[in-house]
């Protein structure tokens, strides 16, 4: 896999880990990292060496955050919906992605870094990590999908607190309503548990895997019946061959 400007990655035991890696910028999600983002994730999709992957920030400071200045302030209402719609497409690729996708939110996590860690299927941070959308201070909302998600994972009346205050939250505090699965006490203790979690979920069949993905996306999706998509889903795994192997090998223990 060929080096990307602003992303650095390393593929470690079928885990790829991605680290953002422009700390002069404070990881600042722009177009060209959106693009390089794009391409390492279609590359998760492609690969058969990558059974996971896992999105970082260099350093322990910051995570990601949005735009940078000089693109927010060139932006208009054509190449505004352009800069949007690029981004959330970008988004939506890590969250339908059948292989699991961890953010491990190693500092600050605003605007689009925050839209970022809710577009991964599973989070941990370490303790100093806080998120936030602080747009609307600017005039601006989440452009990325961060609306749909936050309201989707916390609640309308959460959600809209934290959107029209543009409040930022510990991780801490982002744990308890929900939105972290596990909070430790640095970034390399973060990195160490999540690819503890990744490692117990590539133990099972990637089939089911990426039907639950299927299935709890559809979940927040009012266009999807859920539970008609959970019916397929679960009739496609009865098909496959890691299921007749999963059945035998517990009827012989």
């Amino acid at each position: 896999m060929k080096p990307l400007e602003l992303l650095k990655t390393e593929l470690e035991e079928g885990i790829l880990i991605i680290t953002l890696d422009n700390p002069g910028q404070q990881n600042a999600l722009s177009t060209a990292c959106i693009d390089a983002l794009r391409e390492v994730i279609q590359e998760v999709y492609d690969n058969n060496d990558i059974k996971s992957a896992i999105i970082t920030g260099t350093g322990d400071e910051v995570f990601a955050t949005g735009a940078p200045l000089e693109e927010i302030k060139a932006l208009n209402e054509l190449n505004g919906r352009k800069f949007a719609e690029n981004g959330q497409e970008t988004f939506a690729l890590i969250e339908n992605c059948h292989k699991p996708i961890l953010a491990a939110v190693n500092g600050r996590a605003h605007d689009g870094g925050f839209e970022l860690a809710l577009a991964c299927h599973l989070r941990v941070a370490s303790e100093n990590a806080v998120l936030g959308f602080p747009e609307v201070a600017m005039g601006l909302i989440p452009g990325f999908g961060g609306t749909q998600r936050l309201t989707h994972l916390i609640g309308k009346t959460r959600a809209s607190e934290l959107l029209m205050t543009g409040a930022e939250i510990t991780a801490a505090a982002a744990k308890d309503i929900g939105l972290i699965g596990h909070v430790v006490s640095y970034p390399d203790a973060m990195l160490k548990k999540g690819k503890e979690i990744l490692r117990r979920i590539m133990a099972n069949s990637p089939l089911a895997v990426g039907m639950l993905v299927n299935c709890t996306n559809a979940a927040s999706n009012p266009n999807e019946n859920g539970y008609q998509m959970e019916a397929n889903s679960f009739a496609h795994c009865c098909t496959a061959e890691g299921f007749r192997e999963g059945v035998d090998t517990l009827t012989n223990e």
